[in-house]
């Protein structure tokens, strides 16, 4: 009976999603005087800089640099290769989504035994 609960929790499929909508009510008490009124929350865009860390090999930064050698291309010392992540996302402040996009990162987008990362925040404008 548990390995078939463990199975359907496997099955289970979870999805973050950042985008929140507040509902306020404005007005007095009375009836008339109420309105529901949906507050949209600031919109924020980061990006996310994944990059092996300097104690880890980069073998494809290796053959990169080698094959920049080979067209030409004299001077390169070292060559190391990563990755960029943009995402949007809703938050109160940027307090609240730099932490979102730090769990992100540490969660999902980067492995934390072999990666460093970094986020750069910035507010969009509506």
């Amino acid at each position: 009976m548990a390995n078939t609960s463990r199975r359907a929790f496997a099955k289970e499929v979870r999805v973050l999603v950042f985008t929140m909508t507040i509902r306020k009510r404005f007005g007095s008490s009375n009836c008339e005087d109420r309105c529901d009124c949906v507050i949209a929350l600031p919109r924020y865009q980061a990006r996310v800089e994944v990059q092996l860390r300097p104690s880890v090999l980069d073998p494809a930064g290796e053959a990169t640099r080698s094959a920049a050698a080979r067209l030409g291309i004299e001077g390169l010392q070292s060559l190391r290769i990563g990755k960029a992540i943009v995402l949007s996302l809703e938050a109160d402040d940027a307090n609240q989504a730099e932490a979102q996009v730090g769990v992100l990162c540490d969660r999902l987008l980067a492995n934390p035994v072999t990666e460093n990362w970094s986020i750069s925040l910035e507010e969009l404008q509506a």
